[in-house]
């Protein structure tokens, strides 16, 4: 029996990349067709998620006993929530002068 379950839950680092390749290309889809301001920040948020799982699976089944790839998950992850904050400071910004969060409305630069 243990064999078995063995075999149906052999996860191993193929797995894993092909989650984060799914889930990258699902953010950069999202970042390149969504018109919504706070849609293009979520696929921003999906493509650095998909970062991380290659950070900690790729440190989890190489042979290095180090905790790099974590360290590197828990830098990517204050910068995702530093880039989710300064990016929700200028949607609402943008949303005060436009009156829009769509991204074909904003048309200048200017204050």
């Amino acid at each position: 029996m243990s064999s078995v379950i063995h075999f149906l839950f052999n996860i191993g680092l193929p797995h894993f990349l092909i989650l984060s390749g799914t889930l990258f290309f699902i953010g950069l889809f999202s970042v390149l067709a969504k018109r919504n301001l706070i849609a293009i920040l979520m696929g921003m948020e999906i493509m650095l998620s998909s970062v991380n799982i290659n950070l900690v699976a790729f440190n989890r089944y190489t042979t290095a006993p180090a905790l790099h790839g974590h360290v590197f998950a828990l830098f990517v992850i204050a910068l995702a929530a530093a880039e989710v904050s300064v990016g929700l400071a200028l949607i609402i910004s943008v949303y005060r002068q436009h009156k829009s969060v769509e991204a074909d409305d904003i048309d200048s630069m200017k204050w």
